[in-house]
């Protein structure tokens, strides 16, 4: 198995050429490049046994360019496999960008990047294997278990904690793409954050301004970000779901009236719970995520508040 320690610098030029007309990406991070990684470089030869066409280790990872296979060599153990798409340039961006985020960010509630391979045309991003698969599936697949009351709200706490590390860390890190779908799942159910491809740096000292153009999905807006996910924990439904009434398809709208009286605080919780959850415990989320919507910023609870 051919494994190297590479810097920033040299993992860099030796992937990619600039483009003829490539500008400067807005989002590109300020982070040192010739620093060394704290991953490895990793040929082709080491990943074995694709296995792509399988749905249960395809959710492992979000994003449309998502392929899986098992790295033998690595103990063994399978992992997830990021393919980069060459056609786009701003495939590239965020491939490069999501290498210089998670090669420098370590944290239990971010998901592990172990490596990644450079071959001809081949760009590949090699994860640790998240076997839950994404927050998304195992809330909405149509013959998933639902998940128990305890459980959600491990999931909710541990995104908040990973969200909490980037925002209020020594060089914060704007995440910018928090959804169901990028909040993965291991064997205990421990939420990690993936998907850096959108994030950019944050303000620094006295800066406190940050400006960014709407990134991300439909339905997870900021500042609604945080609290679209906290509210599918609770309710069970999606951000947004075209097959519900009108007035119910945009789960933020349809939610927000009750979440702030606990008389009708029952109407949106999931059905599928069954009664069996905290009411006090549903009580403070749904205040968490009322405050959340407040139209002044400074109102809204801070991550490590939440």
């Amino acid at each position: 198995m051919t494994v190297e320690k590479v810097t920033w610098l040299s993992m860099v030029s030796s992937c990619f050429k600039p483009h003829e007309n490539e500008k400067p990406a807005s989002s590109k991070p300020k982070k040192e490049v010739t620093k060394q990684t704290s991953f490895q470089r990793l040929s082709l030869s080491d990943l074995s046994n694709p296995n792509s066409l399988s749905e249960d280790l395809s959710v492992s990872l979000a994003g449309s360019n998502l392929h899986v296979f098992t790295l033998a060599e690595l103990k063994a153990q399978p992992v997830a496999v990021k393919l980069l798409d060459l056609e786009g340039l701003q495939g590239h961006r965020e491939w490069l960008t999501e290498v210089i985020f998670l090669g420098q960010l370590r944290h239990s509630h971010l998901v592990k990047l172990i490596g990644y391979c450079c071959e001809e045309e081949h760009r590949l991003l090699v994860y640790e294997y998240m076997p839950r698969g994404s927050l998304e599936n195992q809330l909405f697949r149509r013959y998933s278990v639902s998940l128990p009351w305890s459980t959600r709200m491990k999931i909710a706490l541990g995104a908040a904690k990973g969200l909490a590390f980037l925002h209020e860390s020594q060089k914060p890190v704007i995440y910018r793409d928090f959804k169901a779908s990028n909040i993965l799942l291991d064997s205990d159910y421990t939420a990690k954050l993936s998907d850096f491809g959108l994030a950019k740096d944050g303000p620094e000292g006295s800066d406190t301004h940050v400006s960014t153009r709407v990134m991300g999905t439909q339905g997870y807006a900021a500042p609604e970000y945080v609290m679209t996910v906290l509210l599918e924990l609770l309710t069970g439904r999606r951000s947004v779901d075209k097959n519900r009434p009108q007035r119910e398809q945009k789960l933020v709208e349809w939610a927000r009236p009750m979440l702030n009286d606990p008389r009708k605080l029952g109407r949106i919780m999931d059905p599928r719970l069954e009664g069996q959850y905290s009411e006090t415990g549903a009580r403070k989320a749904a205040a968490l995520a009322y405050q959340c919507l407040s139209h002044r910023p400074k109102q809204r609870p801070t991550m490590s508040a939440l």
